[in-house]
């Protein structure tokens, strides 16, 4: 069997790789086998103030770098992850157990996400605005915000961090970035490309640790001016409220349970294979998943038969070996949230028409699910699943899919399926989310903004819009 080094972990503070010592730390474990790879240090509250006065005068001089240089340093350190490519994709398929395919197109879409920020850079301008006494000169200008406290979870662990950095980083802010312990590996050989590439030093600290005590002493410190956070509504709302304290801004991308509405006259295979394929990428790990299927009632049958063999089509096993399609949870919470969900929808009533299972072998693994004829009152109709279950629906009108799909308060992604122009438009305008794929489940890109609604959170991260967030506007008038 081929056997493959995982990264020895470590702090990135102010330049310095430093290694666990006598901090404690945390397992990293390989969720497809339950091998322990290697120990996370976590930070301590004297590494978090170092990070901090750091990160302070670290922004003095980078804010004052000019663009063309910035976008040189993060364009290098695109380069340097393309180059990097196989060797990040297998660390985060060791810590993440997501398939080798999908970790090596995260790795390259993260430089994609560098490169076009790297120009963005160059475009931060201001505006001359005319002034109404003679002799006063008025002028707008876009500086940046300040310090960045950056926080990412461990489903994407390449893709996430790059959004923030990029544009912080192009924006001319130095950031502290907090990965998820589960899958820090990534996150660091990001960092390493750009050390390589000639960052300054202190520019960009990561750092790991006890996740409440770690946002707590960052986000109250005064050094921080911005936070920026991907995650779950419970933690969203906290940090919110710590933002608050200090009227600090926040960018906020949270949970989804997205609904995709499949009228009469879609093109039935593309939304069924295609939607599975969907469902279960990243083992169903990913907010803007497609999750509760609405399908007009004159086509259900159809749909739920293709949906259903294209489920159990799926090849599931570990993620570093090229067949696999789903590979295991990312953690025994997530396998024990399954399980819970499940038994929770059939006690109630639901059907299992595949999957409803953890499988039996090492590693924390679980049938991709179909359930139908779910009530109600079950848990996973109001909750996110954040796993590989999907839910099954009817509906009749596009009135009554509009209701069930904006019903919840989650509105991060929505997905439609159909031929006829009118209705197109009509779900575009009416589904309430911050991204909508019609005809297609492909709905991120990096010049597009990325991004949810209601408490699916709110700003933006990718597009022209990802810069503006860390940046304020200044008015000079002049007499």
């Amino acid at each position: 069997m081929r056997t493959f080094n995982y990264d020895p972990l470590s702090l990135f503070i102010d330049g310095a790789w430093i290694a666990a010592g006598n901090r404690d730390t945390a397992p990293v474990v390989n969720p497809a086998n339950g091998a322990i790879l290697g120990r996370v240090p976590l930070a301590t509250a004297a590494d978090l103030d170092l990070a901090l006065a750091t990160a302070r005068s670290a922004f003095d001089v980078w804010r004052r770098t000019v663009p063309a240089e910035r976008s040189r340093i993060l364009r290098l350190a695109a380069t340097l992850m393309r180059e990097r490519a196989e060797r990040i994709a297998t660390l985060m398929t060791l810590e993440q157990g997501k398939p080798l395919a999908e970790s090596r197109d995260e790795v390259l879409r993260a430089a994609e996400y560098f490169e076009w920020f790297a120009e963005e850079a160059r475009r931060i301008d201001g505006r001359v605005v005319p002034s109404n006494r003679p002799g006063v000169q008025q002028l707008v200008k876009r500086q940046a915000i300040g310090p960045v406290a950056a926080f990412t979870p461990w489903n994407f662990p390449a893709i996430t961090p790059a959004r923030k950095l990029s544009a912080a980083l192009a924006a001319g802010c130095s950031v502290i970035l907090k990965p998820g312990e589960e899958s820090p590996a990534t996150a660091l050989a990001l960092a390493r490309c750009l050390d390589d590439a000639g960052l300054p030093k202190g520019v960009l600290q990561v750092v790991f640790g006890v996740p409440d005590m770690v946002s707590a002493q960052l986000i109250a410190s005064p050094v921080i001016r911005k936070v920026a956070f991907t995650g779950s509504v419970p933690v969203g709302r906290l940090l919110s409220e710590r933002a608050a304290a200090g009227v600090k801004p926040i960018t906020l991308e949270l949970g989804g349970h997205g609904p995709v509405l499949v009228f009469d006259d879609a093109d039935i295979e593309a939304a069924a294979v295609g939607g599975a394929a969907n469902r279960f990428r990243g083992t169903g790990q990913i907010c803007i998943s497609s999750t509760r299927f609405l399908i007009q009632r004159g086509v259900y049958d159809r749909f739920v038969e293709r949906f259903v063999a294209a489920t159990a089509a799926l090849v599931i096993g570990d993620g570093m070996t090229s067949q696999t399609q789903v590979g295991p949870l990312a953690n025994p919470r997530q396998l024990a949230k399954m399980e819970a969900l499940v038994a929770d929808a059939v006690e109630q009533g639901a059907t299992v028409l595949t999957g409803g299972k953890r499988i039996d072998r090492p590693g924390y693994f679980f049938e991709p699910t179909v359930l139908a004829d779910v009530p109600m009152t079950a848990r996973i109709m109001h909750e996110e699943p954040f796993g590989p279950i999907a839910v099954l629906m009817k509906f009749d009108t596009l009135e009554d899919g509009l209701a069930e799909a904006n019903r919840l308060p989650y509105a991060l992604s929505a997905y439609a399926f159909t031929t006829n122009a009118r209705t197109a438009l009509d779900v575009g305008d009416g589904l309430e989310a911050g991204m909508i794929g019609i005809n297609q489940y492909r709905i991120v890109a990096t010049e597009l903004p990325f991004g949810g609604m209601k408490e699916s959170g709110h700003g933006s991260e990718g597009g022209t819009e990802g810069i503006g967030h860390y940046l304020t506007n200044k008015f000079i008038s002049q007499a």
